[in-house]
């Protein structure tokens, strides 16, 4: 008898587990509310992204004169400024992420997944109900998984508007350069957007409550990148909690919790997300939820009620694509009786789409320095790399830990430019406990930024 899955939600969790079964002969069907990829495709990872790509192309054209390239106007002047227009950059930003999202969807269909349109709910027994707009449909299932994903978090005291005050997903339909942006929040999200606006040539000012921007990350590379982003002219407000964002007229004001108050015309609140679990029918299913409602699975994937599983950011794992893609690729590997490994966050690879960029996998900094892993460390400034003196790039490191005695990459991080690419081969070093003796013995392209990864490798020898 054919398995029949249900999976809530079209996201990376949803449409990679829908991949899965498939292929492994199971009848599927996604139920999907605002179009096929998610969040991550429609108004997060890949339009953030795809907007970064346009300031990284600003960064560089900013420092193009010390590679010896001049710009000049029609009539051989020297050009003052370089400007980006909003309104087109945005408008390729929502028609890539459409076109992403019809992939997926073709994708799909290729695979014989059915998708229906609707918001689902948990049922009684292992069914789901799909408001579908115009009645409901209930679907039997012998598993359901649920990909619900996130939301931008807001307060009482912050409620975005759409035009002056907005959240990550909203700042997609400006068609006017901001005179001044102020973000709020400096994590993740709130770093990656004050750094894209800041190289597009917005003044930006960044509400950080932390002493440091991206207080979860390295701290080396934080103290890189506020380096980095107040040289360019961001306006870093450390210490700063914000108690309020108002708006009147054109102008937006953000108030601290100290008295001091933030002008601008625009504000980005990037405030954290909050879990999409609300009226799922979690309870009445007994599928435990923790306290902020992020849905506790275990490491394949498995809720607290029998067949029923969960991924993605509705779980607060790890709130990254690449994660929900493979917790939803476990849950069907793991339901379905094929070979499957448990999740294992130790050898995620991730990255601070910043200028210049911060990538990490396995064991941090933070963790070697309080004693809960014991490794050596090296640290390899980029500013030495050829390749980097070549391309005009001061900024940036490579950083390196292995176990004393063994050698074993445990981790490492890479600040640079392209560190999404360049964390690679320590990811693998890392999957497959290479040490560093064998990471340093693989050949590198001379001159390149990944020479300085074997370099830092071989500092790590002992005879």
């Amino acid at each position: 008898m054919t398995d029949r899955i249900v999976i809530v939600g079209g996201g990376p969790g949803g449409y990679e587990a829908a991949h899965v079964a498939a292929q492994l002969g199971a009848e599927v069907t996604v139920v999907d509310t605002d179009g096929v990829g998610g969040s991550a495709v429609l108004t997060d990872c890949v339009p953030s992204k795809t907007l970064i790509a346009t300031s990284e192309l600003m960064t560089d054209m900013a420092t193009a004169q010390e590679l010896g390239v001049n710009f000049r106007d029609h009539v051989g002047d020297a050009a003052t400024s370089i400007v980006v227009d909003l309104a087109r950059v945005n408008a390729r930003v929502k028609q890539l992420a459409a076109d992403q999202s019809a992939d997926i969807a073709s994708g799909l269909e290729r695979d014989d997944v059915r998708v229906v349109t609707g918001r689902g709910r948990v049922g009684p027994g292992l069914t789901v109900v799909v408001d579908t707009g115009s009645g409901e449909e209930t679907l039997e299932a012998d598993a359901i998984m649920l990909a619900t994903g996130a939301a931008p978090r807001t307060l009482p005291s912050a409620q975005p508007d759409g035009e002056r005050i907005l959240t990550w997903e909203q700042v997609y339909d400006l068609t006017e350069v901001p005179e001044k942006l102020i973000v709020v929040g400096s994590g993740v999200t709130g770093a990656e957007f004050a750094s894209a606006y800041l190289s597009l040539g917005i003044d930006v000012t960044l509400v950080s409550s932390r002493d440091r921007v991206l207080p979860g990350e390295d701290a080396d590379a934080s103290a890189v990148l506020e380096e980095v982003l107040t040289r360019r002219g961001m306006n870093v407000l450390s210490k700063s909690r914000m108690q309020s964002v108002t708006r009147e007229g054109d102008e937006v004001t953000v108030t601290l919790t100290d008295g001091r108050t933030v002008t601008g015309s625009h504000c980005i609140l990037a405030l954290g997300s909050v879990p999409n679990t609300a009226d799922l029918g979690l309870e009445e299913a007994g599928v435990f939820t923790d306290e902020a409602g992020f849905i506790k699975v275990d490491r394949v994937s498995r809720t607290s009620a029998r067949g029923i599983y969960a991924a993605g950011d509705c779980t607060g794992v790890l709130m990254l694509a690449s994660v929900a893609a493979m917790q939803g690729r476990i849950a069907m590997w793991h339901y379905l009786g094929d070979a499957v490994a448990p999740l294992d966050l130790k050898k995620v690879s991730s990255n601070v789409f910043t200028s210049p960029e911060i990538a990490t996998v396995g064991w941090s900094q933070n963790a070697v320095d309080s004693g809960e892993m014991a490794a050596e460390v090296v640290m390899l400034p980029l500013a030495g790399n050829a390749r980097a003196k070549m391309q005009g790039v001061r900024d940036g490191f490579v950083k390196l830990f292995c176990r004393p005695g063994t050698g074993i990459v445990v981790g490492g991080v890479v600040v640079g430019p392209r560190a999404s690419e360049l964390i690679h081969p320590v990811s693998i070093a890392v999957a497959e406990s290479l040490t560093a003796d064998q990471l340093a013995q693989a050949f590198t392209v001379y001159p390149s930024m990944s020479g300085s990864i074997a370099e830092a490798a071989r500092r790590l020898h002992r005879v």
